[in-house]
């Protein structure tokens, strides 16, 4: 089965979880609780509107950044520095006027997320638990033990990734590939059609920081 396969079973069954919590191991408010976060929400802005220059992981390192010689984002000046290049753009502050000002396009809401998303940028897994807490917590939970609002309706359940004794080439190819590429459940999709590979090395990333020993 291939992603759009996969996803055109989970989306019902998550419609039909979200509808009915009496199969959930899990609250809505939990995930809600879970996704509603400044730096979660700053995430999705980011990658809608900065990576294109910026690269993923604010390194200078993306396919605009050779048209615009922008440098990676400098994250020593701090908050006020940063928000004040997102709301007037790098003009403002003695920088490559290519940097535009966001102040009319984005809410203030959206330029709080994105301040709190660069600050944690830098790091893989801080990258990786937003990866992860986007699109993962339906079936593996929020904590990642397997307890996600969908879990009780597969048979095998979705893994508890807190006690895998996978390394992280394996990770990194069941999430590219998907279960059943691997020999596991087929409602595992492949994630290489909505995940870059840096977004997966990200994942595998945070995976680490949540494995109980």
């Amino acid at each position: 089965m291939g992603a759009k396969g996969s996803l055109s079973v989970l989306i019902p069954l998550a419609l039909q979880l979200w509808l009915s919590p009496v199969f959930a191991t899990e609250s809505i408010r939990d995930v809600s609780d879970t996704r509603n976060k400044p730096a979660i929400r700053g995430g999705i802005v980011y990658h809608a509107y900065c990576t294109l220059c910026h690269g993923e992981s604010a390194d200078g390192k993306a396919r605009a950044s050779k048209l615009h010689a922008v440098p990676e984002l400098d994250l020593s000046k701090g908050h006020e520095y940063i928000e004040k290049i997102i709301r007037h753009g790098g003009k403002a502050v003695g920088k490559n006027e290519a940097m535009p000002s966001w102040q009319e396009e984005l809410s203030e809401e959206q330029i709080n997320d994105v301040i709190a998303y660069i600050s944690i940028v830098k790091s893989p897994a801080s990258r990786g638990e937003i990866v992860f807490k986007s699109n993962c917590v339906l079936c593996h939970g929020t904590k990642g033990d397997g307890k996600g609002r969908a879990s009780t309706l597969f048979n095998p359940p979705p893994s508890d990734l807190t006690k895998s004794d996978k390394n992280d080439e394996y990770k990194k190819a069941i999430i590219t590939l998907g279960g059943q590429a691997m020999g596991r459940s087929e409602v595992m999709p492949p994630w290489n059609e909505q995940l870059t590979e840096q977004q997966i090395s990200d994942a595998v990333a945070y995976l680490k920081t949540i494995l109980i020993p």
